[in-house]
């Protein structure tokens, strides 16, 4: 099985040494991520690998599956699935998290290939994806109260007659005409053999990834075994995993965290995962007893997304003992300084940050959770893989290394790396030659530490959800009164930006914001990219060959927001507000105070500290 080494990965140092005793062949011989749970049941066969909770409740009796069970319920679900559409099937699927979801997903890897989908999605955005992906099932959480999956479910098979549909559902639920019961049909299925031979591995195409944003166009990520694989071992090694962590499991298991750095790097490690109810960290009964879970189940790492961390961190621990706890890991978006203060302040713990991306299979760098922590960074590159900072050509191409602590594009290199995406006009500009342009900007310090300083492409990342612009843009320019719209990330102190639009209408145009507003939300598929402000502006900054000019129009939705902060929320009306573009988080924001109001620095410093740009406090 994987060899991560008796060392433990707490420096560069410690990397370096890692990768020159053993080849990454020689401390991964697993081929398949069939190979990868083969390994961790022989090793830990009676361990629990995965603790399902319902409701969270004080005196709920979680559901328990150790490692030797999980093999064997993907033996009897890659069966079915071979059983049921032939020969390596693309098998999507659309579950909230749960111990079938876990099960669904490797599954769909070892008899074929994995298309998750991100249930929110309207109807018939998902349609063209599980066409794009030329899927044959579709795995589905049966009827419930709350989620509408099974009703989207039945719309996608009238649209998709061919469909296979199977569904997830607690035992007793009577059964309907065409559908297939996951539960019912796998206990007919062997779990101790492949009844269609060698699983799927190497090179084969493990999963198409859907990427956040849609525009109309699906664009999926393909991931291999190797390159799952790959990322995986990275993770675990850079999170010092052991078969005695116990780990939060909150992240939606459609995306890459939740299925790779918090799944398979977990899974390859022996790692207990905690799934606290299907919906995680969206449940607010989990945020309220969330320091009384860790304790009682003696997790040792606690993860999720900043926005999610934030909102445990307003529960008081009290009298919870979460002395098991040895660190936190967090990623999907930039860290605020100040949540990641008030970590350390209330478990003692670092938390520490990761950067990854579905193109590089989950993972890019990781700041070693066995180390120190070194704050605002997102670590070193996975082991056996590189990570570059190039400076960016005047064509648009990747140019020269980068000095110490100069901005440019980050670039990585490695056998994690996606081969393209399924449609190949989409890979220009970002699959190069093996390398990937990741499109975001940063740098590195002088121990090789990486830091995000920004993106130059213009996602807007909202609590880890990525946003293109150019979906609500294209809506917002279908309004009759519109001329031009442009949409970009407002600072926000609790999901790190939220969309706004700005829009130039065209003359004698007479409409109002709430008009828009519902055009907007009518016609935008995801609910989280429906703006929540717009502004309709005079004319739209546009560069001299006539596009337009974002880094102006970001600043000024941030000094529209900090503005009614610092002049509105707190009262300092004599306060002004600077905004520029730059700085090692891709914007300075600096607030002048008179000096009456000197006493109200710390204050306002505070503030400003739970958003992601850089901020002073200078007193005119």
């Amino acid at each position: 099985m994987a060899t991560f080494g008796e060392g433990t990965i707490r420096t560069r140092d410690d990397l370096k040494r890692f990768e020159a005793d053993m080849t990454l062949e020689q401390r991964l011989p697993e081929r398949s991520i069939y190979d990868a749970f083969k390994a961790s049941a022989a090793q830990n066969p009676t361990s629990t690998a995965i603790t399902m909770l319902m409701t969270g409740a004080a005196d709920e009796q979680p559901r328990r599956t150790n490692y030797s069970q999980v093999l064997g319920m993907i033996t009897q679900t890659a069966n079915l699935f071979s059983s049921l559409a032939g020969p390596a099937p693309g098998v999507a699927y659309m579950l909230p998290s749960l111990t079938e979801t876990y099960v669904t997903l490797w599954a769909a890897e070892t008899a074929g290939y994995a298309v998750p989908i991100n249930f929110l999605l309207q109807p018939d955005s998902i349609v063209e994806l599980i066409k794009a992906s030329e899927a044959k099932i579709l795995v589905a959480l049966g009827p419930h109260p709350q989620l509408g999956i099974w009703e989207k479910a039945l719309e996608l098979r009238e649209q998709i007659p061919d469909l296979i549909l199977v569904r997830v559902s607690p035992p007793g639920t009577p059964p309907e005409d065409g559908v297939i019961d996951l539960g019912t049909a796998i206990a007919e299925q062997p779990d101790d053999c492949l009844i269609f031979g060698e699983p799927r591995g190497g090179d084969d195409v493990a999963a198409y990834f859907h990427t956040g944003g849609t525009t109309g166009v699906p664009k999926l990520v393909a991931h291999t075994h190797r390159s799952q694989l790959v990322s995986a071992f990275g993770g675990a090694a850079m999170c010092g995993y052991t078969s005695d962590d116990i780990m939060t499991a909150t992240l939606p298991l459609f995306h890459v965290a939740g299925t790779i750095v918090a799944g398979l790097s977990a899974f390859m490690a022996g790692v207990e995962l905690v799934v606290m109810t299907p919906a995680g960290l969206r449940n607010p009964a989990i945020v309220e007893g969330f320091w009384r879970l860790v304790a009682d189940h003696k997790v040792t790492v606690v993860g999720g997304v900043p926005t999610a961390i934030g909102a445990i961190l307003q529960i008081p621990v009290g009298e919870n003992d979460i002395s098991s706890m040895r660190t936190g890991l967090t990623g999907a978006a930039l860290l605020p300084p100040a949540v990641g203060a008030r970590f350390k302040e209330v478990t003692g713990c670092h938390l520490h940050e990761i950067f990854g991306m579905t193109e590089a299979s989950g993972l890019v760098s990781i700041d070693p959770l066995s180390g120190p922590g070194t704050v605002g960074s997102v670590g070193w590159q996975l082991p056996y893989t590189k990570v570059e900072i190039l400076r960016l050509n005047d064509d648009g191409s990747l140019g020269e290394p980068c000095a110490t602590d100069e901005i440019g594009v980050i670039a990585i290199s490695g056998d994690h790396i996606s081969p393209g995406y399924r449609d190949p006009k989409h890979n220009a500009g970002v699959f190069d030659d093996g390398r990937l342009n990741s499109g975001d900007l940063g740098y590195k310090d002088e121990q090789g530490c990486v830091y995000i300083a920004g993106r130059s492409k213009d996602l807007i990342i909202r609590s880890g959800h990525n946003i293109d612009p150019a979906m609500i843009e294209n809506v917002m320019s279908t309004h009759p009164a519109v001329a031009l719209a442009a949409a970009v990330g407002m600072p926000d102190a609790y999901a790190g930006e939220l969309p706004v639009c700005f829009v130039e209408l065209l003359p004698d145009a007479d409409v109002s914001i709430e008009d828009l507003q519902k055009h907007a939300q009518s016609a935008i598929d995801e609910r989280p990219a429906w703006p929540k402000l717009i502004h309709v502006v005079d004319a739209i900054p546009l560069t001299t060959v006539g596009k337009i000019y974002k880094p102006s129009l970001r600043c000024d939705a941030a000094k529209r927001r900090i503005s009614d902060l610092v002049q509105g929320e707190m009262g300092l009306t004599n306060a002004s507000v600077d905004v520029v573009a730059g700085g090692t988080r891709g914007m300075r924001v600096t607030v002048a105070l008179p000096e009456d109001d000197q006493s109200s620095i710390s204050d306002l410093e505070a503030a400003l500290a739970t958003f992601l740009f850089e901020a002073r406090v200078v007193v005119q």
